[in-house]
């Protein structure tokens, strides 16, 4: 039996055929569309993964956009007073009405604005309410706002060019404050050097120099306006003050190292230039005359300096005027003298770090057409005051 079952296996063995390269080839062709199909699955997985995230992406924002273009609470009628600095761009505008939650998304207004030729703006005070359709938003803006804050009696407005006394007086009309306490706080060292500890940057050793400040912060409170919160302090307002100026100078203090000043000199210069012109172009130009007059070791002659030196308003700056005793007194001093003479807005520093080069030493104002006449030498200058200016008889105008 056992060989019978032997014998069985060995006609089997032999029986059985070796694997020819054709079944090789077929069984390498089927694992192959095995894998094929395997890949094909996996890619197929992948794209409908994708495309359903398009798709999610796609909803969502569609749905946020749509969102973003409608009122932002169509049911809170509360008003909102928002100031548009001047010069603001459209995006810059659009990031402000986000920021007092007017509108959702700045970037999705900013673009719609431009869907409407929407371009044309003025810097003023708006009131908007975050139940105003975009197309409310953008006729308000349109329309233009005002050069006063329409709610005042819980805002301090602090202009281009206001001198710490004149903020001072503001100040102690909107508050229980008075006049003298806002500037003992102003003239207070250790106040000043907790400034420094959180602003050192821009509160240096020059606002420790002794005797030569009238007000130790002149021009360090940046134009702007303040809300007077109930619980506010005068070392509050004047920190908020002091905070905004920091905020304002941080982007410019490489120009202000490059232009081989300090802060405390470009402050000083924007301040002078803040109130002998007007428009921007003239500004850089003024800021141009004062430059190659320190360049060439001759004083600034501003009549700002001395005007500030005096304590007083006046039209006309006499000959008499320009001897008044005064390390402010930039007539008989040369250099930038102590400190600023004001608080320059933002148009002013940027007027000092790029001024528009010329060969100009002199200039002077037509007071009746705001012109501003510039002159390369003296007797230029003494031909265009003979031109413009109008001396009253009484009073003998400096140069």
């Amino acid at each position: 039996m056992k060989d019978d079952t032997r014998q069985t296996e060995k006609m089997r063995s032999k029986n059985k055929k070796p694997a020819t390269p054709q079944t090789e080839f077929e069984e390498k062709w089927v694992m192959r569309k095995k894998e094929n199909s395997l890949i094909k699955k996996i890619v197929f997985s992948i794209i409908f993964v994708g495309i359903l995230l398009i798709l999610i992406v796609g909803i969502v924002g569609y749905n946020y956009i749509t969102t973003a273009l409608k009122p932002l609470d169509s049911n809170n009628q509360t008003t909102v007073e928002v100031e548009i600095p001047m010069g603001s761009s459209t995006k810059r505008i659009a990031e402000i009405l986000e920021e007092e939650t007017i509108i959702k998304d700045a970037t999705v207004f900013n673009y719609y604005m431009k869907t409407q030729n929407a371009s044309d703006f003025q810097a003023g005070f708006y009131e908007f309410s975050p139940s105003m359709e975009l197309d409310q938003v953008i006729a308000t803006l349109e329309a233009g706002g005002t050069s006063a804050p329409l709610s005042e009696d819980n805002k301090i407005l602090v202009k281009e060019g206001a001198m710490v006394a004149e903020i001072a007086q503001e100040f102690s009309e909107k508050t229980d404050y008075t006049e003298q306490e806002f500037l003992s706080v102003i003239a207070d060292v250790t106040f000043i050097d907790k400034l420094a500890a959180d602003f050192p940057e821009l509160i240096t050793e020059d606002l420790k120099q002794e005797d030569l400040y009238y007000y130790r912060l002149e021009g360090y409170l940046f134009p702007a306006t303040y809300d007077i919160l109930s619980d506010y302090t005068v070392e509050d307002l004047i920190y908020e003050m002091v905070r905004k100026t920091n905020e304002v100078i941080k982007p410019y203090l490489t120009e202000i190292k490059e232009s081989g000043m300090t802060v405390h000199q470009v402050l000083t210069l924007a301040s002078l230039v803040e109130k002998e012109g007007v428009s921007y172009e003239d500004r850089q130009m003024i800021a141009d005359v004062f430059l190659n007059r320190l360049e060439t070791d001759m004083a600034i002659q501003s009549d700002i300096s001395i005007l500030y030196a005096l304590g007083e308003h006046k039209e006309f700056v006499t000959y008499a005027d320009t001897e008044v005793d005064s390390p402010y007194n930039l007539y008989v001093n040369k250099g930038l003298g102590p400190g600023p003479f004001n608080n320059p807005g933002e148009d002013a520093i940027k007027a000092v770090l790029d001024p528009i080069e010329t060969d100009y030493y002199y200039f002077l104002a037509d007071l009746e057409t705001g012109e501003v006449y510039f002159a390369e030498t003296y007797e230029e200058h003494l031909e265009l005051s003979d031109k413009y200016i109008k001396v009253p008889d009484s009073e003998s105008e400096a140069e």
